[in-house]
């Protein structure tokens, strides 16, 4: 079988291309297409580039500081860059969600994933914590408000789409849903009681912060619709409507444990830490971007946000998050 030489317009052409130009017929006429017009635009059409693919130009130039201090750069390119991981974990909630007959190794595949991703971002969030001059960081965090990290929609979707909503309520008054039926009207309670309104809630008023405002009004609509949406499809329901068989498949509980872990308390203590650094001052606490109370709203022992409690043993569930605390915040904090 000879191949064509493409310096001599008159060499035949191999077997192996004649075969890949019948099945392009084929495809395109089972849709009702004309294979010859794609063809025209094929020899048409120019070569893919690397920056044109990934749209390298736009990437670069979304970076829009407030102020002329150089380390903003850093913390806008930091949380565009996380928000981008956020978005990778809802495309592999997504292909769970959507995934018919779900098996568990097709199940732990993703839920590796989604570690992984979130694995990235706990290591990487050091860029935070020790990448940014404090001075520089106090003076250009004046001019970001009222944003907050606070406000990451995508965060609460993943939440939203990891486990029942119900656990997502502040803990005060948790048990007093645990029982209902899942519906819209139930939904609409529930979120009134959502855990993060209190980090974003003036302690002394009892009001909401501009931030949780803002918040509310962008997200709220396609928060509750998707917490309805997922009701019956959120990783939980996934998992808990599996054959038992595949229920008790040790690798997919690790998963899910390690996936309880780093969005309940691994993420949300690099912030704590990272704010230690930045807004604790002797005697006093800096308040956070927003107004957030972020020494109520951060430490995952105050909320005890668990998402699967069930693979959690009594004594895993009554130190939640606080053996990270001690270890990585307060005996460093000691040390410095």
């Amino acid at each position: 079988m000879g191949k064509s030489d493409p310096k001599n317009l008159s060499s035949p052409l191999s077997d192996e291309i004649i075969d890949k130009v019948r099945q392009l017929e084929e495809k395109y006429a089972a849709m009702g297409q004309d294979l010859g017009a794609y063809l025209d635009g094929l020899i048409y059409s120019d070569y893919v580039t690397y920056w044109d693919y990934i749209q390298l130009d736009t990437l670069l130039s979304l970076q829009k500081p407030r102020t002329a201090i150089p380390d903003e750069e850093i913390f806008i390119m930091y949380h565009q860059i996380t928000e981008l991981y956020f978005k990778l974990c809802l495309h592999e909630i997504r292909q769970l969600a959507s995934k018919e007959s779900l098996k568990a190794d097709f199940f732990i595949a993703r839920l590796k994933r989604i570690n992984n991703y979130f694995r990235a971002l706990t290591h990487s969030f050091e860029i935070m914590i020790q990448g940014m001059e404090k001075e520089q960081f106090l003076k250009f965090r004046m001019a970001l408000l009222p944003a907050s990290g606070f406000q990451s929609g995508q965060y609460r979707m993943i939440e939203i789409c990891s486990t029942d909503f119900h656990r997502l309520i502040d803990k005060e008054v948790r048990d007093e849903f645990t029982k209902h039926k899942v519906n819209e009207k139930q939904i609409d309670e529930l979120f009134e009681h959502i855990y993060w309104k209190k980090g974003a809630t003036e302690l002394a008023t009892g009001e909401k912060t501009l931030t949780l405002k803002q918040f509310e009004k962008k997200y709220s609509k396609e928060f509750k619709e998707l917490a309805l949406d997922y009701a019956d499809k959120n990783l939980w329901a996934l998992y808990s409507n599996l054959p038992e068989e595949e229920r008790n498949n040790e690798d997919l509980i690790e998963q899910l444990r390690f996936l309880d872990v780093n969005v309940n308390i691994n993420w949300p203590l690099v912030h704590y830490k990272s704010a230690a650094r930045y807004l604790q001052k002797d005697p006093e606490d800096i308040a956070a971007t927003g107004g957030t109370n972020w020494q109520k709203y951060l430490p995952p022992r105050f909320q005890k946000r668990i998402f699967y409690p069930t693979l959690w043993t009594g004594d895993e569930l009554n130190s939640w998050g606080k053996s990270w605390v001690d270890e990585n915040v307060l005996f460093k904090n000691s040390k410095a």
